[in-house]
């Protein structure tokens, strides 16, 4: 987390999570190139470590030229994963006129003025309008004493911080096929959601499709270890 003049506040990866991705990610992407022919040599010799053929093959590779090879492979390896690992981390940035909020280069923008509270609800930043409608919804990645400081991030910035969570929360019920208290059109889009938790990362973005769906319809949605719990929104 850093702050520039005062004027904004970032929330994702430290200096220091870049130097660690940026620089032991590649070490160590060069660390097993170099030692994977040697690596290779030990578990052929183990007849119960699967893949002997393929594990016999690298191990004949002790050519100086391999071993630069597989330095290089390593290291690019290496980089790569750390630039993924980037991509795939929530970037926050707080300012007195709106929060940015950039993940896998897709941007959410929500303008200081419709902001009502902002809250944690688990390793999510939830922000909601007047109405309790959910402006947006991102899973963070701070870990331990990090998450304490994103509150007071909000707070700099003048937006209203609720540490109770969600002031709808006892609003929640628990979502179950064909619920006769809502619509057809949200029941649907329940469904499909439900469908959805086991598929990947299409279902990551299928879930987020279908809650920006569920909004529209008027209601508000979470997950807890699969399963769905809806409120209306006022």
């Amino acid at each position: 987390m850093s702050t520039d003049s005062g004027t904004q506040t970032v929330i994702g990866h430290s200096a220091a999570d870049k130097v660690l991705l940026y620089g032991g990610l590649p070490l160590l992407g060069l660390v097993l190139g170099y030692f994977l022919p040697r690596i290779a040599d030990w578990a052929s010799a183990q007849r119960w470590v699967p893949f002997q053929g393929p594990l016999e093959l690298i191990a004949k590779w002790d050519s100086w030229w391999v071993v630069l090879i597989l330095l290089a492979v390593g290291g690019i390896a290496g980089f790569l994963l750390a630039a993924i690992a980037m991509e795939d981390t929530l970037k926050t940035t707080i300012t007195t006129t709106e929060v940015e909020f950039l993940k896998n280069k897709k941007t959410v923008r929500v303008p200081r003025d419709k902001v009502a509270v902002v809250f944690l609800d688990g390793k999510e930043i939830v922000l909601q309008d007047s109405r309790s409608a959910e402006l947006a919804r991102e899973r963070h990645d701070q870990l331990g004493s990090q998450v304490k400081a994103i509150g007071p991030a909000f707070r700099a910035h003048g937006y209203p911080w609720s540490d109770a969570g969600d002031p709808h929360e006892s609003e929640f019920r628990r979502w179950v096929e064909d619920d006769p208290e809502l619509s057809p059109g949200a029941n649907a889009v329940l469904k499909a959601r439900s469908k959805a938790f086991d598929q990947g990362d299409k279902g990551k973005a299928d879930l987020r499709e279908l809650r920006q769906e569920l909004a529209k319809l008027g209601y508000v949605v979470r997950d807890r270890d699969k399963k769905q719990y809806w409120r209306s929104v006022n």
